[in-house]
């Protein structure tokens, strides 16, 4: 499993889930019904807001994107890691990995954008309710998704190839079960400092900044609420940012503990247990948030199933 030092890496070894070897048939059909939930789920949302014409608004046209970045964040890890559970095959190839942490960063980047656009969708539409439709344009919401995913090509492009020139001899094992950047760093031969300066300077951009803008929107909309304080409004508020509120908390919450929380080791099993949350577990909760929280959905969903039952 380990190469001699002189010689170059030409795949990596993925240690995979921290589970005993006589559950991994257990956690296999777990990890799997995750998966197709996550892709069926997200799926659904993407052909509710297509078929029914009163979820084309701007907020929807950002979760109809955010299902679509779901679904794709969680196919760059979970078909290989249950493969190599079904086969009991731990390798991946190095041209494997490093194309692993460009979808990575490129999806995770995505996420956290969109996230960012909705949150500014809900600050106008409650704040300024005049103004909404004016600014919120089309013109306007397929800039800021265009502009989402040129940011996050960008961040994905740069990572890949200041990782692309690092050189691994030797040590090829990963205690993880995807090609997860920084434990990557840590197993190159090669100086690593420009990569984590990056890693700072991109995470401030991508993830750090929009999650504070995110906080100052919701910060202006707890301000107007508390400026006219009605049951009404109160419940309208809670209706159309309950949803986002509770995914970003997940998203955000997830990063925070796998990135700002220090552990007692280079790659603890609290690590890697946070890690298949945030790419596996979040995504596939994502559609339960917004078909459970959501009126707009439900209805959606229920006009759906009825069309469905007449045509039969």
């Amino acid at each position: 499993m380990r190469r001699d030092n002189q010689s170059a890496v030409s795949e990596f070894i993925l240690l995979g889930l921290p589970v005993r070897k006589e559950e991994q048939g257990l956690y296999y059909t777990l990890f799997l019904v995750v998966y197709l939930t996550t892709v069926l789920g997200n799926l659904l949302i993407i052909l509710l807001i297509r078929l029914d014409s009163r979820l084309h608004t701007p907020m929807y046209f950002f979760l109809s994107h955010l299902a679509l970045t779901d679904i794709s964040f969680s196919s760059v890890t979970a078909p290989k890691m249950l493969m190599n559970m079904l086969t009991q095959s731990q390798s991946i190839s190095y041209a494997g990995c490093i194309s692993q942490v460009y979808f990575l960063v490129l999806f995770a980047g995505l996420d956290s954008l969109l996230l960012t656009s909705m949150a500014y969708d809900r600050y106008v539409a409650i704040c300024h309710p005049l103004h909404y439709n004016n600014t919120m344009s089309h013109i306007l919401c397929f800039l800021l998704v265009i502009t989402s995913w040129v940011l996050s090509f960008a961040a994905a492009l740069v990572h890949t190839l200041l990782l692309a020139h690092l050189s691994f001899h030797g040590d090829n094992i990963l205690h993880h079960f995807f090609c997860d950047l920084s434990a990557l760093l840590k197993l190159s031969s090669s100086d690593t400092t420009i990569n984590e300066l990056f890693i700072h300077i991109v995470g401030t951009m991508v993830i750090a900044l929009p999650f504070v803008c995110i906080l100052v929107s919701y910060v202006h909309i707890g301000a107007t609420i508390l400026r006219a304080p009605s049951i009404k409004g109160i419940c309208k508020a809670l209706s159309t940012c309950g949803s986002h509120l509770s995914v970003v908390s997940l998203y955000y919450g997830a990063i925070i503990g796998l990135y700002f929380v220090p552990s007692s080791n280079n790659t603890s099993d609290k690590d890697i247990v946070v890690a298949a949350v945030y790419s596996l577990v979040t995504p596939m909760l994502n559609p339960f948030i917004y078909s459970l929280r959501n009126r707009d959905m439900k209805n959606a969903l229920g006009n759906l199933l009825s069309k469905g039952k007449f045509s039969v």
